[in-house]
């Protein structure tokens, strides 16, 4: 198992008589993505906010690389790239000129500050826009200039507040691939309140509700749709499980209305219905069913205020 960069145990905020997080505890280990995720409200942003020294935890404690984000903040800190959910660019700089300006704020050697920022640059494609004032960029090449900035100094661990929060779709896209290819380098902590997002870049999800952490649950990010709803005309529950007697990773998790099964297959559907047409039966139709995090979202959340 991949050592923790970040342990938080039992983090506790109040705000006055308010709770915002509520003995939250979780780990994020080295190249993961790890998602949070909740509504607006559930606790998300503070929790960014003590990881990165911005806030104390009223109780419980927090370690990034091994530095208590209190009591040895600055080499916490040290460690840590942030992107909040609104960006404070500096509007009137060129982007080379307002990355050159964040590596000597960042404390980034004199002799190695050039080296820096053309590697930023380079990770976020920003070459083409170098020289343009960031007032003229559009949205999503300002989110770019915002990551490339956490990324000097090479902290070992980036945190990104909803990144794609006001982006268009392709946009939207073009930040889910960046994640996914910076995983290999670092480790990133994510918060969303948009489930599918989540499900496509994380390995994990810490589910929040209220400032609870309700779970943790485990996701592949990269893997293809695994559940299908497919209908199969004139069959029955036993016949159907049968053509998928001896298959491993083939399960019938649910039997639903019309002749409609709902069949997890990590390998995609055409297995399920090779077995199926093997098994003389007929199939109608195939979908993608919904995301299992979807389902352990409601079912955790039921009851919630809406």
């Amino acid at each position: 198992m991949n050592a923790a960069v970040i342990v938080a145990d039992n983090l506790t905020k109040y705000y006055g008589p308010r709770l915002a997080v509520d003995h939250v505890s979780f780990d994020v280990r080295r190249n993961e993505v790890m998602g949070l995720l909740g509504p607006n409200g559930s606790g998300k942003s503070t929790i960014l906010r003590i990881l990165t020294g911005y806030l104390h935890p009223t109780s419980g404690t927090a370690q990034v690389a091994g530095h208590d984000v209190v009591s040895d903040g600055l080499a916490a800190r040290r460690r840590v790239g942030y992107v909040p959910e609104d960006v404070p660019l500096y509007t009137n700089m060129r982007v080379r000129e307002f990355l050159d300006f964040m590596a000597q704020v960042r404390g980034v050697a004199k002799g190695r500050m050039r080296a820096a920022v053309d590697r930023s640059i380079e990770r976020l494609s920003l070459e083409r826009v170098g020289s343009l004032m960031i007032s003229k960029l559009s949205r999503g090449y300002r989110q770019r200039v915002a990551i490339a900035q956490a990324l000097l100094g090479e902290p070992g661990l980036l945190i990104l507040d909803e990144p794609t929060n006001g982006l268009d779709p392709r946009q939207i896209i073009e930040v889910r691939e960046l994640i996914r290819a910076l995983s290999a380098e670092l480790s990133i902590l994510v918060t969303s309140h948009i489930l599918a997002e989540i499900e496509r870049v994380a390995h994990r999800v810490a589910i929040l509700l209220d400032g609870k952490l309700l779970s943790v649950q485990s996701l592949d990010g990269h893997a293809p749709t695994s559940r299908f709803l497919v209908r199969v005309p004139g069959s029955t529950d036993a016949v159907v499980r049968g053509a998928f007697a001896g298959r491993a990773g083939i399960e019938v998790a649910e039997a639903r209305a019309n002749d409609v099964y709902l069949i997890e297959c990590p390998e995609g559907a055409a297995p399920v219905v090779h077995a199926l047409v093997h098994a003389g039966l007929r199939v109608d139709s195939v979908a993608p069913a919904e995301s299992r995090l979807e389902d352990v979202f409601l079912r955790l959340t039921e009851g919630a205020a809406r």
